[in-house]
């Protein structure tokens, strides 16, 4: 199938309007392939008609399932392992500790995906810390990944950057129509939780965090749009917590109150 111009910018523009993420020319192969799927899910074999039964019609369902669609991105567990090898050290020193009596330290993985990273922060903590005493809550825009997300299942393919102990530790190794597959275990999916949440928009009730993994999202943004979600993010972080980005990213030059301790590491 192939997209025409008029409807490339229609419906990337209606993905905008959703997700405040702009996807420009250079990812038309991608929502080409993307998008392949729904029409033909509806029974159409013509992208430019499948766009204007969207836009034009105004189905906001499917409207839905194409941000759903657009907004999947493939990780995997323990990516860019500097900052899981800083957060070890800030739990061995005691750097890194309860706030206080009766209150866990939480972790918010703010574009979790398919959740490799959410479950990557409770293996560490496990590890660290033992199975209480701590929370993660991971979010994402696409409902779908919070869907996958809660099911904790995933290919072993993602696992080349996890310790192997943790491998055994706290993964289940799929069988039968499983296999090549791992579980995330029940003890660690009780202290990780999923929830929907736009960072372009008021966000939900998740409270505030000692640790924000805010990592590879902003790169689809406009510096304006960036800048309202790092201030918006901002606001759930404790005095003393730490804000993470991705390496490839840079909030420098915001006024946010933060120390940069290392590359893509900051101190509030």
């Amino acid at each position: 199938m192939s997209i025409s111009t008029r409807s490339f910018e229609a419906i990337t523009d209606a993905f905008h309007r959703a997700s405040g993420i702009r996807l420009g020319d250079a990812k038309r192969q991608l929502v080409v392939g993307r998008l392949q799927k729904l029409a033909r899910d509806r029974g159409m074999d013509n992208l430019d008609l499948y766009v204007q039964s969207v836009v034009q019609g105004g189905d906001s369902d499917e409207l839905v399932r194409v941000v759903d669609k657009l907004t999947t991105n493939e990780t995997y567990f323990f990516r860019e392992p500097a900052h899981f090898d800083f957060l070890g050290e800030l739990l061995d020193s005691g750097s890194l500790k309860s706030p206080g009596r009766g209150v866990d330290l939480r972790f918010w993985s703010a574009a979790s995906s398919s959740g490799e990273e959410a479950y990557s922060i409770a293996m560490l903590m496990a590890d660290k810390v033992g199975r209480s005493g701590w929370q993660v809550v991971g979010t994402d825009l696409s409902t779908a990944m919070v869907r996958a997300c809660e099911r904790a299942l995933y290919p072993l393919d993602r696992t080349q950057h996890m310790p192997p102990n943790y491998l055994k530790q706290f993964c289940l190794r799929g069988e039968g129509a499983y296999d090549g597959h791992l579980l995330i275990k029940r003890e660690l999916r009780a202290r990780t939780r999923f929830v929907p949440a736009n960072l372009m928009q008021p966000l939900p009730d998740i409270g505030e965090f000692d640790v924000i993994f805010l990592r590879n999202v902003l790169i689809y943004f406009d510096p304006d749009s960036k800048q309202d979600i790092v201030q918006r993010v901002m606001q759930r972080l404790r005095p003393g917590g730490y804000l993470l980005t991705g390496h490839a990213e840079s909030i420098n030059g915001q006024q946010l109150g933060l120390r940069m301790l290392r590359p893509a590491i900051y101190q509030r």
